[in-house]
């Protein structure tokens, strides 16, 4: 196979054809890294005025490749020119100068690319992804959904017996249900905290999916919730500290509105009390313990609910530009005396788990009917961002 692939809007006469050579490009991309350089495209796009060339590096497109087919479609659908050619040697993973090309600090974001992250960053990411969660980055699907809750595991098991696993025991197990064109559901247990929320949200955001959505529970703040309520994030007050140097307090983090349009339709489908408004996201479990402060914070933020992990989750997928929402089940009171003690959590638990899970992928199930391929992102993309596909 030749190293170098040109596809001109002249040499396409029709839809087949498109497919075709989408596959073919991603082929050679595949060859291309496999044969020790990063792939490189080149497209020419005449319809934009202000970036009618745009050009990206990739590192590992097997993983992903069910995005570059689609954007490479959407792209030669509209009449742009392809190139793709091999640009430079791998940086191999033992390199120093690994994590000089993979710094976040050195983003330019004023330029057009034709992908947010650099291949260096995808190779680290992918294979801390694998590290953490015991399966294969190609496995992931284009739905991720996050939890820390064992519960949610053994209900995502039992809904689909046949799901990808992890190999070996492992910090963040991911299980896989896996259908044509990465169209599932992933589940990955995180674990506890807004540190690990990040972390395996920074890898996540590599494989470009259609959506994340928190799945966890919380502490009600308010006097008419009841254990088993939900709550449905609109915003986050950001007490979880670890995203602050990155990107200002003062900058909005909103969840999708689509997503959340989908997931209050399940709700009343299913009859169930829930309530939409912010969520309080701490890093500090015992927050009880400096409970005036807190509560201050609490209702200036009007908060409904309190967890450790959705405004992590929330503003990693503003900044990777991953459409995102929340829905939280209350597991306790503990400003109403029903703190979170061992014997009603677990009763709790056993009661809410099933409706729950079943609930964000039946929303999810929504999404992928009326958008099968993804949700419009533009609201999280500023007027120069980089898609793969897009008009600007």
């Amino acid at each position: 196979m030749d190293k170098r692939l040109e596809i001109t809007k002249d040499s396409i006469s029709n839809e087949k054809e498109i497919d075709d050579l989408a596959n073919q490009a991603c082929d050679l991309m595949e060859k291309i890294y496999d044969e020790g350089d990063y792939p490189k495209l080149m497209i020419k796009r005449s319809w934009s005025e202000h970036n009618p060339i745009i050009t990206g590096e990739m590192a590992l497109p097997h993983a992903y490749r069910w995005y570059l087919t689609r954007e490479m479609k959407k792209l030669m659908q509209k009449g742009a020119d392809v190139k793709i050619f091999p640009s430079r040697p791998r940086v191999e993973m033992n390199d120093p100068n690994l994590f000089d090309n993979a710094d976040e600090d050195e983003w330019d974001i004023t330029q057009k690319k034709l992908f947010l992250f650099t291949p260096e960053r995808i190779d680290i990411s992918l294979n801390r992804l694998e590290h953490y969660t015991g399966t294969k980055p190609q496995d992931f699907q284009r739905y991720i959904l996050f939890t820390n809750y064992d519960m949610h595991v053994e209900v995502f098991n039992a809904r689909y017996p046949d799901c990808v696993k992890p190999d070996r025991s492992v910090q963040m197990p991911a299980y896989h249900h896996k259908l044509p064109d990465n169209k599932g559901v992933t589940l990955i247990n995180m674990g506890v905290g807004p540190s690990n929320a990040k972390t395996i949200s920074d890898h996540v955001a590599v494989l470009r999916p259609d959506a994340m959505v928190m799945v966890g529970h919380c502490g009600g703040l308010r006097n008419h919730q009841e254990i088993g309520d939900f709550v449905l994030a609109t915003g986050f007050m950001r007490e979880d500290k670890v995203l602050d140097d990155i990107l200002p307090l003062n900058i909005p983090i909103t969840p999708n509105h689509l997503l959340n349009v989908y997931l209050k339709e399940v709700m009343d489908k299913y009859e169930r009390e829930y309530r939409l408004g912010t969520v309080y996201t701490t890093a500090n479990r015992n927050w009880e313990f400096i409970k005036k402060r807190t509560v201050e914070q609490i209702h200036i933020s009007r908060s409904l609910a309190v967890d450790m992990e959705s405004a992590t989750v929330a503003t990693n997928g503003y900044r990777y530009r991953v459409p995102f929402a929340t829905l939280l089940c209350v597991s306790d009171k503990p400003l109403h005396g029903k703190p979170k003690l061992t014997g009603a959590a677990q009763s709790f638990y056993e009661n809410s788990k099933e409706l729950h899970l079943k609930m964000v992928i039946e929303a999810l199930d929504l999404s992928k009917t009326h958008y099968p391929e993804g949700l419009p992102n533009s609201s999280i993309r500023a007027i120069n961002e980089p898609l793969m596909g897009g008009a600007e």
